[in-house]
């Protein structure tokens, strides 16, 4: 049993958010049916479900089955509104008002689906002066405050990939709503709409920074605090291997911790210095990480409860042995293609985990098998092709055993 079997999820969104949401709902048990539109037109859809090649590599749609729906065509939207009719949730992605120009907004659904939980993933939300302005992550992040917190003091704000606005504060917290609206309509027998901005998901992540200026007025800088680059003990460092990494030593025992093993136990009583003391601090630790190489320091340090990580390119995740003990490289078996890597599944459930069932489909894998599974008859079908109401593939495979 898995923990989300026998929910079901119609799945209209396209970039980052939505496909991270409901690959974490169909990583625990849910069945989910992508809507996929005909390929072209404005939208830039950079995932790999296109080619039967590719589409095995792509974690985001993963657990889920494609059907190919040109919405703009009244066939293809009772085939969706049929559809939602036994549907448990929808997710989708688009700007505010497209789906009820489309006719398959949440109002039009819980009309015939009152238990329906439908969740829209926008930028800035439903409403406020900034619900229609275009965006991507590194706008959310920047109205949000992340982005002007993030990147050394002397340079520009560096932009942290999609991590932050699309995934995080989009994807998850669209996961974790959708999840409240389900224990919620345990209680109430209804569904409800789930309002996600991912303006709204950074600012959330900005808590703490957030509680320190209400509460005290102060200000945070990039790259000056203590989480942020601003002292030596808890800061990036480049070894002699021209590697990177990363000690957290906040707590003054573990910066004890690291000036003895360094054989440096004069720095103890200046883990607080300011001016030309920390100054000092912070070039004596850069000339000391760049006498031994990245793994030398690592293996070194973690024998002296020493808190240090190695900085690893995105090339070396498939090979660290906790990464791979704790499941999070998966090795999956394709029919054709041998073993397909994907990350893993970070939610760990004792009795009821997350499982891979099945790699993404290309696009429209699967809409010939639900439209039988409606009642249309092959017929139908191929008419409803030709008229480009629906898009039809019969590529892609799942993990074999």
């Amino acid at each position: 049993m898995m923990s989300l079997e026998g929910i079901r999820v119609l799945d209209l969104s396209r970039l980052a958010p939505g496909p991270f949401c409901t690959m974490i709902l169909g990583d625990l048990g849910a069945d989910i049916t992508k809507i996929e539109g005909p390929p072209g037109g404005r939208l830039i859809q950079p995932w790999l479900t296109d080619t039967e090649e590719t589409a095995p590599y792509s974690a985001l749609d993963r657990n889920k089955k494609s059907l190919g729906l040109n919405l703009k065509q009244k066939e293809a939207r009772d085939i969706f509104l049929q559809l939602a009719e036994k549907t448990d949730i929808v997710v989708e992605g688009f700007r505010p008002g497209v789906v009820k120009r489309l006719g398959v907004d949440y109002d039009t659904l819980k009309k015939i689906n009152p238990r329906i939980i439908y969740c829209s993933i926008t930028g800035y939300g439903q409403d406020g002066p900034y619900r229609d302005l275009p965006g991507h992550d590194i706008n959310y992040i920047s109205f949000g405050g992340a982005l002007g917190m993030i990147g050394s003091q002397e340079g520009f704000p560096t932009i942290p990939s999609n991590f932050i606005g699309d995934y995080a504060a989009g994807g998850m917290n669209a996961a974790i709503g959708i999840l409240a609206a389900l224990v919620a309509r345990d209680k109430t027998g209804k569904g409800q709409y789930v309002d996600i901005a991912m303006t709204d998901g950074v600012m959330t992540l900005m808590a703490l920074d957030l509680a320190d200026y209400y509460a005290y007025g102060k200000i945070p800088q990039r790259g000056k605090e203590v989480i942020s680059g601003g002292v030596p003990y808890y800061n990036v460092y480049q070894t002699s291997d021209n590697k990177y990494l990363s000690i957290g030593c906040i707590e003054p025992w573990f910066y004890e911790n690291l000036c003895r093993a360094l054989d440096r136990e004069d720095l103890i009583p200046y883990q607080e210095a300011e001016g030309d003391k920390k100054a000092e601090i912070f070039s004596t630790l850069k000339d000391i990480f760049r006498s031994k190489t990245r793994d030398e320091w690592v293996d070194l340090l973690s024998k002296h409860d020493v808190p240090i990580s190695k900085v690893y390119n995105v090339d070396e995740l498939a090979s660290d042995p906790h990464l791979i003990e704790r499941k999070m490289i998966l090795e999956l078996p394709h029919s054709s293609l041998g073993k397909i890597k994907q990350a893993g599944i970070s939610v760990k459930l004792s009795d009821t985990p997350g499982q891979v069932r099945s790699f993404a489909p290309t696009r429209g894998q699967h809409t010939e098998e639900v439209l039988l599974d409606l009642g249309y008859d092959k017929s139908t079908i191929e008419q409803l092709g030709e008229k480009g109401a629906i898009i039809t593939s019969h590529s892609g495979t799942a993990p074999t055993g």
